[in-house]
């Protein structure tokens, strides 16, 4: 280990040293946790997605584009994804616009199944860049085209994206909020990281436990008091 510059007292030295410890203790805990991340925002999302899909339909009347919906989902079900393609194709040409939104979005996820990331990721841009669709529609769509970008994206493309998903109202603090505090870190912006981090660590049933979990970890790391406040309250 090389010895403290002249001039340098002990205690300038070992928060030099402890600062170093924390950005490798960050950057291990995120290089290990990282497919982990992108692997829950997108079980997040399938399952905002169904979400979705049900509210609308349960709001909707009963007909042949509702009917066509579940025909090409079971398309997908039993994995007959050249069907499932230009079925979802129809629909999101000739059905209304919330058939239309999640149509285009499964097939991206389709795509995105098949290595396609960019013709994914038109499929969510599509959606994403479009005012006719409803906004949690759009919301969801911009999630997964950065999802499926993300290897591709500078980290401040990420956060420009994204950052407007991530307050502590978002129904996306979950999903977006890592994806952004990840930009964050890889930026070496480890103050933003931290801060997002434990708000994440905070959000309540608003995002999933295993978010949760992760985000007080690394909030930690990066020297913030990160407290899972759910938590706290079920235990009293």
């Amino acid at each position: 280990m090389a010895l403290p510059p002249s001039g340098t007292t002990d205690e300038a030295f070992m928060r030099e040293v402890d600062e170093e410890y924390r950005r490798d203790q960050a950057m291990q805990i995120f290089r290990r946790y990282g497919q982990l991340i992108v692997g829950a925002v997108v079980v997040a999302l399938i399952a905002l997605a169904g979400w979705l899909y049900w509210q609308h339909h349960s709001q909707s009347q009963a007909g042949k584009q509702g009917e066509g919906y579940d025909s090409a989902m079971r398309l997908v079900e039993q994995n007959q994804t050249d069907k499932a393609i230009p079925a979802l194709d129809k629909i999101a040409t000739d059905s209304g616009e919330g058939y239309a939104a999640m149509a285009r979005i499964s097939q991206g996820n389709l795509l995105l199944q098949k290595n396609d990331i960019k013709g994914a990721a038109a499929k969510f841009a599509e959606v994403a860049n479009s005012t006719k669709y409803e906004q949690p529609f759009r919301d969801l769509a911009l999630v997964r085209q950065t999802v499926a970008e993300y290897d591709t994206l500078k980290p401040q493309v990420v956060i420009d994206r994204l950052k407007g998903l991530t307050n502590p109202n978002s129904p996306w603090l979950g999903s977006a909020g890592e994806l952004v505090a990840a930009a964050y870190l890889k930026a070496g912006n480890k103050a933003e990281a931290g801060r997002l981090y434990g708000q994440i660590a905070q959000g309540g049933d608003k995002v999933p436990e295993s978010i949760r979990q992760r985000a007080v970890q690394l909030a930690g790391v990066l020297g913030v008091d990160a407290i899972d406040q759910s938590k706290e309250t079920k235990a009293k």
